[in-house]
């Protein structure tokens, strides 16, 4: 059994593929990469190796000790706003191009730097000490010296590691779950290569002289192709293997315990090969505001020129041109990122602190505004949409149904079948029947399934002893579906109980205690093609051979004997939400069933077409079955589910499930969460496997409107491979798309192709680690902390507890957080406006002065914007309408920027207009003198008081306007303190106090009658 360590994937800077994979650096050799080939692997001898294989170790790290400050640096400097502050001050080492003191320029870049190199630093530090504590895990290896330890990271292709759950094997084989890889918490069978069951110890493995020959490495997890040769038997034995005979990592063992010899490690793992590489997220409104500096730029630049023209040019005037772009720098202000950092610092703390959806945690603090303006959200169904237990809800016979509250009928009919004394003398023949048609029923539905009882110490019995006498407390059912063991749980309910299965028998205990015992003389296991599974059983009491089936009622329904209930009821109980399968039997003569074997022995030795033979042969019985019941399966939601998906659909959002789990599951899940509407109708897409298929598939879809589409991964890949952009572009106009047996990968290009088509924002929801490629493929990812682990919420930039805490993370605070940093950014620009519209007026060298009076004492007001909120969340969460007015991008957009630079313009001037009078004399003195020096301009200390405490005045009336309707306390705290903080000065410098800025703030005051004060939005009036 081929076993891969450890259990976490690995990140890889570069996209994966089942042909070519580099290694960790351009010399991927060295660490054992390059193309992938078949390889050979002698049992306990791994220096033995025809090759080098890459280690065994984790690195989740983006950067190592060498490259972490360049590559932080880089991403900061990549982008224009950033790098043009850099040059801003670089440009101050230049004593022509000098402008007052270096730290008015290093140090708001410096303090920019050290929060991103901090947060950057902490983040690598957490992923090293992930890495170190996985890559130090301890497993147990078998060795020429007995049993030895080893850490995961000392693991290498050949060894035999032992891997245990339990000290009790099941008939030789062992059950593991695959959550981690296809998201499916059912259990799996595996069984060992036969020709090792003979030996003696587990020692004896390194005594034989056997090899592995197993295939390249790829992505696909349902699939292996190897073998196993024992060469110094006589004769020699070579044994196929399969993916029956595989345990990849990132699966979990439910018992046995398992000794594998390793054939890949490291970036090889199936796992890792499914986890794509993590891309930088940046926010939207980062690149918006990156955009927008650069129109301040060209602004800047043209500014420049004018005022070189209005010189004519003269002297050096290339170089100063650099003088006034430096002078006027404050058009693009390096505060706003500042302060856009120190918000989206305080929006991650308000989601954290959130006590309405607790244990959220954000792990990306740069894109909270993101949640606001989700176009498109992709989530997972097991453990994130629904809790994957299976609840037994209806039983239907077809002139009776049982539902929860009626069970106890069905127990007493099932006790009287088995228990003659208690049958009443006189009961009637209507009675009798009923009775002898429910046991019928749940016999059948005890038989047909895949379930194996398992038994456990509980530390009292021993597992021996429980499993001699059937302990109930000691009995755990694994299958291969969670709705199995769900339908066998409920049988043992009602009485009738499966207390042991091996490959050739099954046993069934009877409410008085009596053990039947059936012989299983076939199975046919469910297949996602036939969509039914059956049984071929002998009752050893009666000698009776009885075939039963059970499926999907759109095959079953051919199947079974005519009636006129079956679809109808398998309708009704589809709308519930339920899973219906149908179940039938069918009795068996012996020369009936021998002829069939014969013919399936047969078909089963034949080279040519040997699955259509068998499949014809098997349908040679599915004709004329006699039909038992309906029984419909529930698999629960997660709490209020269902009206957190409406709330989202309300918003605007389209909701898209993607799923490893099968068709029929994925569709009653849509339907029971109503992720589709009961007035929509749903287009199942058929199963493709080339061109023309997919080309008439899509033309068939194309006829249907307001239609939601299921399709499964397969026919995914062939329309994507074919028809790419003629199915995004029919994908896009669905109100919801449910794609089943979904790849980790699928799930990740699902998401990279709605990003590209739409231009649109795309959130992934997750809970498993076959969730992780898509939640790091997404501008926005949240992991769900559920039963699958913690490895998505550790992978995704905001991690909740629940599905329902979605609603109120995208509502409120995605909304809150978007429009309050579109808010900030308008109002920084136009504050840096402001100031340099003035200066532009007067023609003055402000130096350093404008940085002062914009940080000191315009700062508090401006950042009190990222506490401002328009609605209360009750309300947000109760009109989801309302985010919906956010996707279209309109609180930050061309149009509302071209408004605000109008408006500082307009404000610069008028409080020019009101200081210029009162300094007019000095001005024309300065202008007609012939040298411009500092000594020229000692009128600025009468006009800069006067104009920018005006200007003050002004941002603080500006914030308060821009204040929408809850103007609560603790938005004022900001503009009382800037108030304090300019009193405190008149207090320290009253020597600049005139007299006549009462004047100007009076006029000021009175100004306020003229503007719109309250301006609320459409939406004002609207209560909870």
């Amino acid at each position: 059994m081929t076993d891969n360590i450890p259990l976490q994937p690995v990140r890889h800077k570069k996209r994966h593929d089942n042909k070519r994979r580099d290694g960790c650096c351009p010399w991927s050799r060295c660490c054992g990469g390059g193309d992938f080939r078949p390889r050979t692997v002698w049992l306990g001898h791994p220096e033995k190796r025809e090759q080098r294989y890459p280690r065994n170790v984790i690195n989740n790290q983006k950067y190592n000790f060498f490259t972490f400050l360049p590559g932080v640096l880089f991403n900061q400097f990549k982008y224009f706003f950033n790098l043009y502050f850099l040059l801003l001050a670089c440009s101050q080492f230049v004593n022509e191009l000098r402008l007052g003191a270096l730290y008015t320029y290093w140090v708001p870049l410096g303090f920019v730097l050290i929060i991103t190199i901090v947060r950057e630093a902490v983040e690598e530090m957490r992923c090293f000490l992930r890495d170190k504590e996985v890559n130090s895990q301890i497993y147990s290896k078998l060795s020429t010296r007995g049993t030895v330890k080893v850490k995961s990271s000392g693991i290498q292709v050949g060894d035999l590691i032992i891997v245990e759950k339990v000290d009790l094997l099941t008939n030789g084989s062992c059950f593991l779950r695959t959550d981690q890889l296809d998201g499916e918490t059912d259990w799996k069978l595996r069984l060992p290569v036969a020709c090792t069951q003979r030996l003696p110890t587990a020692a004896d493995l390194l005594q034989i002289r056997s090899f592995v020959y197993a295939e390249e490495p790829n992505i696909d997890i349902h699939n292996f192709i190897g073998t196993f040769t024992r060469e110094d038997g006589d004769p020699p034995v070579s044994e196929s293997l399969s993916i029956e005979n595989t345990l990849w990592a990132s699966t979990v063992i439910a018992s046995g315990t398992v000794v594998g010899v390793v054939i890949y490690t490291g970036k090889e793992l199936r796992s890792v090969m499914n986890t794509s590489n993590p891309r930088h997220k940046i926010g939207l409104i980062d690149l918006e505001v990156n955009c927008l500096t650069k129109i301040l730029f060209g602004a800047l630049v043209v500014v420049s020129l004018v005022m070189v023209a209005l010189q004519h040019f003269a002297g050096r005037w290339y170089l100063q041109i650099f003088r006034f772009l430096l002078l006027f720098s404050n058009i693009v202000p390096i505060s706003l990122r500042v302060n856009l950092d120190m918000g989206k610092m305080v929006f991650s703390w308000m989601i954290k602190k959130d006590s309405k959806i607790p244990g959220t945690v954000v792990r990306a603090s740069t894109i909270p505004e993101q949640l606001g303006r989700i176009s498109y959200l992709l989530t997972d169904k097991t453990g994130t949409l629904t809790q994957n237990e299976m609840v037994f809800r209806r039983l239907h016979l077809g002139t009776v149904a049982y539902g929860m509250d009626s069970m106890d009928e069905v127990q007493s009919h099932v006790f009287s079948a088995y228990t003659q004394a208690s049958r009443a003398p006189g009961a009637s023949k209507v009675r009798k029947t009923i009775s002898s048609r429910v046991h019928e029923a749940v016999k059948a539905i005890a038989l047909v399934h895949n379930v194996t009882p398992v038994y456990e110490s509980n530390g009292v019995t021993d597992q021996a002893e429980a499993e001699q006498h059937y302990e109930d407390t000691c009995r755990v059912y694994q299958a291969s579906s969670p709705d199995e063991v769900s339908l066998v749980q409920w049988t043992e309910s009602v009485g009738l109980t499966l207390v042991g299965r091996d490959q050739s028998s099954m046993q069934l205990r009877t409410p008085s205690g009596q053990i039947l015992n059936f012989t299983i003389l076939q199975a046919f296991p469910f297949t996602y093609e036939s969509k039914r599974m059956g049984i071929i059983v002998r009752d050893e009491s009666t000698g009776e051979i009885t075939f039963y089936l059970k499926g999907a009622d759109v095959v079953m329904a051919g199947i079974v004997q005519y009636n006129d209930w079956l679809e109808e009821e398998c309708g009704n109980m589809a709308r519930e939400g339920l899973r219906v399968l149908v179940v039938a039997k069918k009795s068996l003569t012996v020369e009936q069933y021998q002829d069939f074997e014969a013919r399936y022995v047969q078909a089963k030795l034949s080279v040519h077409d040997r699955s259509l033979k068998v499949a014809t042969v098997i349908e040679s019985l599915e004709m004329e079955m006699e039909l038992l019941c309906l029984t419909g399966v529930e698999d629960q939601l997660q709490a209020d589910v269902r009206p957190t998906l409406e709330i989202l659909r309300n918003a605007g959002i389209k909701v898209w499930m993607l799923t490893g789990d099968k068709l029929e599951t994925a569709t009653c899940t849509a339907k029971n969460a109503h992720l589709v509407t009961r007035n929509q109708d749903i287009h199942v897409f058929r199963p493709v496997t080339t061109r023309s298929e997919a080309h008439l598939e899509l033309n068939a879809f194309r006829r249907k409107h307001d239609c939601a589409l299921v399709i499964s991964g397969d026919s995914l890949e062939v329309c994507l491979k074919y028809y790419e952009y003629e199915f995004m572009e029919l994908a896009c106009q669905c109100p919801a798309i449910v794609c089943c047996r979904c790849a980790p990968t699928q799930k990740a290009q699902i998401v990279r192709l709605l990003q590209e088509r739409t231009g649109k924002l795309t959130c992934a929801v997750g809970d498993g680690g076959n969730d992780v490629s898509m939640i790091q493929e997404a501008d926005c990812g949240v992991g769900v902390e559920g039963k699958e682990g913690k490895q998505a919420s550790l992978a995704a930039d905001f991690s909740i507890t629940q599905f329902k805490h979605l609603g109120r993370l995208l509502m409120v605070h995605g909304r809150n957080s978007y429009k309050r940093s579109a808010a900030l950014s308008q109002f920084v620009i136009h504050r840096s406006l402001c100031i340099s519209t003035m200066q532009g007026h007067i023609l003055s060298f402000f130096f350093s002065v404008p940085h002062r009076y914009s940080t000191i004492y315009t700062m508090f007001p401006v950042f009190s914007l990222v506490l401002d909120k328009d609605v209360k969340s009750e309300v947000a969460m109760l009109y989801p309408e309302l985010y919906k007015d956010l996707l279209k991008g309109r609180p930050l957009s061309f149009k509302t920027f071209l408004i605000w630079v109008l408006i500082s313009i307009y404000q610069g001037k008028r409080i020019l207009w009101l200081f210029y009078p009162m300094v007019r004399n000095k001005l024309h003195s300065v202008s007609n003198s012939v040298e411009l020096n500092i000594n020229n301009f000692h009128f600025f200390f009468q006009g800069r008081p006067l104009s920018f405490k005006t200007f003050l005045i002004w941002v603080l009336i500006s914030i308060y306007q821009g204040k929408r309707i809850l103007w609560l306390f603790y938005p004022m705290v900001p503009e009382l303190l800037s108030l304090a903080c300019y009193i405190a000065s008149l207090v320290f410098l009253h020597e600049f106090i005139e007299e006549i800025f009462l004047i100007v703030t009076s006029c000021y005051l009175m100004n306020l009658t003229h503007v719109n004060k309250w301006n609320p939005p459409s939406y004002s009036k609207l209560t909870s």
